[in-house]
Parts: structure tokens; C-alpha cells; sequence
């Protein structure tokens, strides 16, 4: 099923996430909608609270990622194939140059702008089927895993702008959170006038 996505501006987005274990309710139905949800905004993570729960749960899929030309084969090949379930996920380690990308949000639609991050993370998470693991992971795999983290810790990609960049976005901004955007897929916006 197709949830609504919750809009900037939503309380929801700004909370440090709570771990879950395998007692969550309909745990495996909540997994399908997310999928379902994000491939229907054409998106290549998706984080809980974006969906409006507060739980340490994301998912990523960088296949579109995969046909940028200007990628090596592998960096194609590795993000062609990798398609996770991140669960009570905690980076242990951010490391390697800052480099910037332009990143954009399903909460925060029509809006990208250059991010800087690190180049590589140490992440520990659960699977799925609750197995722990601890990986490393380097490029845009380590960008997609880092934005849709920041989810789970009430951070959005616009925090992460200069004080200048959030000026002239704020209009932009409140008008998302009041629902004045033309979206393509289902959102929920926290401060749209009920119509009469």
C-alpha cells in the first residue's frame, strides 16, 4: 500500500528515532508499503519518519544511481545491486574528504541543493530478519545511507546548508510544510489549511 509522505514541517521529522525488535507490529507489511512507497515517488531511500514513525528503520535502493555515465563500472555495478533494510542503524565512524552533492528529499520536494559530506561510514544496523551486521561503505552508497540516517536522528539535508542557502529557501519551505507544491505522489502536509 501507498503511504503519504510527511511534508517539511512536521514534527515527526525532527525526532531522534526509537529502536525496534522483531515484536513490532505487522512489521513485514510495514516494510512492503515503504517499498512500495518510495518506488511510487521514484525515490532511492526512504526512512520511517517519513512515513510518520518515529522508529531507527530506512531503506535504500541506489539502483537509479547505477546508469550516471560518469561512474566506474564497479561504482555502477555496486549500486545497481544494492537494495537494504537499515534497522536501529548507528554510524560508528564518518571518515575520508568532504565532497559535495546535490541532494533533494521526499519530504522537501522540488528542492536540491550541494550537500558536503564525508566519503566513507562505518555503519552497524540489522537486516530484515533482525541479523547485525557492521559495514563500511565509500562514495554515493555512503551519501544515500548518510542522508536517510539523518532521518532517523530528526536531521534533514537543509540543516546541513549554509545560513545564507536557508534564507532563501525558507519561503520555499514554509510553502511545502502548507502544502502549496504540485507533487506527483501522496504527502501529508502538518500546516495545510483545512478547506471549510
Amino acid at each position: 500500500m501507498i503511504l503519504p509522505i510527511v511534508a517539511y514541517g512536521d514534527p515527526v521529522l525532527r525526532k531522534v528515532a526509537d529502536d525496534i525488535d522483531k515484536d513490532f507490529p505487522r512489521f513485514e507489511e510495514l516494510l512492503a508499503n515503504m517499498w512500495d512507497t518510495m518506488y511510487n515517488a521514484n525515490g532511492v531511500g526512504l526512512a520511517a519518519p517519513q512515513i510518520g514513525l518515529p522508529i531507527r528503520l530506512f531503506l535504500v535502493d541506489t539502483a537509479p544511481f547505477a546508469d550516471d555515465e560518469e561512474l566506474t563500472e564497479e561504482e555502477q555495478n555496486a549500486l545497481k545491486g544494492f537494495r537494504k533494510v537499515f534497522i536501529n542503524a548507528r554510524i560508528e565512524e564518518e571518515s575520508g574528504t568532504e565532497w559535495a552533492f546535490n541532494e533533494g528529499c521526499l519530504s522537501i520536494p522540488d528542492v536540491r541543493e550541494d550537500v558536503s559530506r564525508k566519503g566513507t561510514i562505518t555503519i552497524s544496523y540489522m537486516d530484515e530478519n533482525f541479523k547485525s551486521y557492521k559495514e563500511t561503505y565509500g562514495g554515493l552508497l555512503a551519501r544515500v545511507i548518510q542522508h536517510e540516517y539523518d532521518h532517523i536522528e530528526g536531521i534533514l539535508f537543509t540543516d546541513k546548508l549554509s545560513s545564507l542557502k536557508k534564507r532563501l529557501l525558507k519561503g520555499r519551505l514554509a510553502n511545502i510544510s502548507k502544502g502549496k507544491i504540485k507533487v506527483e505522489y501522496r504527502m501529508r502536509f502538518p500546516n495545510m489549511k483545512k478547506a471549510r
